[in-house]
């Protein structure tokens, strides 16, 4: 992927899942919309960066062939991922919402589950649907 490829689809999954996320989360924790929203992009822009770095380390790792790219390998690559986010969004997320660890840890725990399935579906679509674009061209 190029730099621009790698910077659209970053947007692209930050912005998708934002739209998603937010308001669910707000509705479940009961945590104003406001504050979950601020929570979401100061997470999504740190993600942003993140998403970037590791996927430059894992095409390096393991081929820049993403279409091929089987089931194990997608969860592997979304498990990674995520295991590389915990570390710096529980206690983040504590801090600004004004809970425990343990309560961000809760709310991390449903980010991860909904943003496993989603990374793995997002980025296949992604994939797939690039390719089709590129060899109409």
């Amino acid at each position: 992927m190029t730099v621009k490829d790698r910077i659209i689809h970053a947007i692209l999954f930050e912005a998708i899942a934002l739209a998603i996320i937010v308001p669910a989360a707000s509705m479940l924790s009961g945590t104003q919309a406001t504050s979950m929203l601020a929570v979401g992009v100061g997470l999504s822009l740190y993600t942003v960066v993140w998403n970037y770095f590791y996927n430059i380390w894992f095409d390096k790792q393991f081929g820049s062939d993403r279409v091929n790219r089987g089931l194990k390998m997608r969860i592997g690559h979304t498990c990674g991922f995520e295991g590389g986010l915990i570390f710096i969004t529980v206690p983040a997320i504590a801090w600004f919402l004004e809970m425990t660890l343990l309560q961000a840890l809760a709310i991390e725990a449903a980010f991860l589950v909904f943003f496993f399935f989603y990374a793995v579906a997002f980025n296949w679509c992604y994939d797939n649907i690039k390719l089709k674009m590129v060899s109409k061209y």
